[in-house]
C-alpha cells in the first residue's frame, strides 16, 4: 500500500514566495498548503494534521519564534524556520525555541527539499523498529512511535531532540564529543553544527532532568563531550 503524501504547511506573509513554495513542494511529492499568519496556521492545524511546518520568523501579529515555542510545548509537528536573518545567533534562537532546522533566505529549492526530507526522515520510525523500546529512570522511549513518556505521561520532544536522545540511548555510558555527535546525527539531517549540539543538549536536559543544572542522566565531561548514563 502506498504511503500517503506528507502534509506540509507554509506559513509566510510573502504571498509570492508562499505560492511558489506551495507549488514547488506539491510538484515534488508533498501535499502542501499555505497560510499568511499565525491565526490562519492555528485554524489549519485544528482542521488537519500537519507533518511539517515551514514557518517564517517575521510574521504579522504573533511572530514565528513565539509560534514555534508554543507549538513545541504542545508537541508540535516538525518545524523548519525560514528567515532573511541567517547569522548563527539567529539560528541558535530558532533552535532554542524548538525548531528542527533553520533555513536562511534566500535558499535554493534543492536545499529546501533536502532539509524537508531530513526532518521528515527523523520523524519517521525506521522499518526495523517494530516493538523496540528503551527505558531509563521513569522514562519509556518508544522508538517506533517516536514517543517519550514519564511514568506514563507524554513528554513533548521535537524530532531533533528525539534524534539526539536516540543517539545517546544507542551509545550509553560512553563519552561522545561534539564531532562524534555531529557524525551520528548527520545520518538523519543536514549538517548540524557545534553550537546546535549544545543547544539540543540544553533543551533535552530540560525535558528529562529533574534539575537541568545538576543533570543525572546527561552529564557534561568537561573538555571531552557528553555522557549519557541511563541508570543515573
Amino acid at each position: 500500500m502506498n504511503r500517503p503524501r506528507p502534509h506540509l504547511l507554509v506559513v509566510d506573509d510573502d504571498e509570492g514566495l508562499r505560492e511558489l513554495l506551495v507549488r514547488y513542494l506539491n510538484d515534488n511529492g508533498y501535499a502542501t498548503a499555505g497560510v499568511a499568519d499565525g491565526e490562519a496556521m492555528k485554524r489549519h492545524l485544528a482542521s488537519r494534521p500537519v507533518d511539517l511546518l515551514l514557518l517564517d520568523v517575521m510574521l504579522p501579529g504573533e511572530d514565528g519564534l513565539s509560534l514555534a515555542r508554543a507549538l513545541t510545548a504542545a508537541g508540535a509537528p516538525g518545524i523548519i524556520m525560514l528567515s532573511a536573518r541567517g547569522q548563527e545567533v539567529d539560528r541558535i534562537v530558532g533552535l532554542e525555541v524548538g525548531a528542527d532546522d533553520y533555513l536562511p533566505k534566500p535558499f535554493s529549492h534543492r536545499e529546501l527539499l533536502a532539509r524537508v526530507a531530513a526532518v521528515l526522515r527523523r520523524r519517521r520510525p525506521p522499518p526495523d523498529a517494530e516493538g523496540r523500546s528503551r527505558r531509563f529512570g521513569p522514562f519509556t522511549v518508544d522508538l517506533q512511535a517516536h514517543r517519550v513518556t514519564r511514568n506514563g505521561e507524554p513528554v513533548a520532544l521535537s524530532s531533533a531532540e528525539f534524534a539526539l536522545l536516540k543517539v545517546f540511548l544507542e551509545h550509553p555510558d560512553r563519552v561522545l564529543g561534539r564531532d562524534k555527535l555531529i557524525e551520528l546525527l548527520q545520518r538523519d539531517e543536514h549538517a548540524p553544527f557545534d553550537r546546535m549540539i549544545d543547544v539540543r543538549v540544553t533543551r533535552l536536559r530540560r525535558k528529562i532532568e529533574a534539575d537541568p543544572a545538576q543533570p543525572v542522566y546527561l552529564r557534561t565531561v568537561w573538555g571531552e563531550g557528553y555522557l549519557f548514563s541511563p541508570h543515573g
